[in-house]
């Protein structure tokens, strides 16, 4: 006889799916800063009840990705000049130590894969794609993080990335890019020439430029 399916399995994955695409789009800027969001909405986007939306909200504010106001409104957040600062100085902090941890093993195919996302990252910026922009330059950075294998700092390094999704989005939009960042390129070059120094200050420069001209 087949057995039937656990109710809360189901509910646990139904849950667990849409807090990672909700996540996902929040950390790309597929949503822009303030943007309210419904548990309602949520459900109907994703094809779910409003218990696994309301789980994936749950997670999603304990998170800072998204804000849960006295009345119970669900949005992005706007965040303020100081934040603003705040996440580019941690960046700064964490993805350096990252960038310096993965140095020792960038062999050559993980150089390569960076230079074939570095043209995706050019491709999104010739578009004026946001979206995919803030997708591939992520992927950029993850793709090399991933080699420092520090899984606690780079989990760090993501909640920083989700909460600025949203700003990330709004940023990219009014600098109205047409070239890709050229730390991606002096990172790559650090990389070849096993140069530490140089690899932290790419990095450094790369992650916090754009944020800061934000918070001006």
């Amino acid at each position: 006889m087949a057995r039937k399916p656990n109710i809360s399995n189901v509910t646990s994955a139904a849950h667990d799916q849409v807090y990672r695409r909700l996540r996902s789009r929040i950390m790309h800027g597929d949503i822009l800063p303030g943007q309210a969001l419904t548990l309602r909405g949520i459900g109907q986007e994703y094809g779910v009840s409003m218990t696994p939306a309301r789980e994936a909200v749950r997670r999603l504010v304990a998170e800072g990705a998204l804000s849960l106001s006295s009345s119970g409104r669900v949005s992005t957040p706007e965040l303020s000049a100081e934040r603003i600062e705040e996440l580019a100085a941690l960046r700064a902090l964490i993805e350096v130590e990252l960038a310096s941890r993965a140095l020792p093993r960038a062999h050559i195919a993980l150089i390569e894969r960076l230079q074939a996302i570095n043209g995706e990252v050019a491709e999104a910026v010739a578009h004026r794609d946001a979206v995919r922009y803030i997708r591939t330059n992520l992927e950029f950075h993850r793709t090399l993080y991933l080699r420092a294998q520090a899984p606690a700092m780079l989990a760090m390094t993501e909640t920083v990335w989700l909460q600025m999704g949203p700003t990330m989005r709004s940023l990219y939009g009014r600098l109205r890019r047409t070239e890709p960042p050229q730390y991606h390129r002096h990172i790559i070059a650090a990389l070849r020439a096993g140069d530490e120094p140089g690899l932290r200050l790419a990095v450094r420069s790369d992650v916090t430029q754009g944020l800061r001209m934000l918070a001006r």
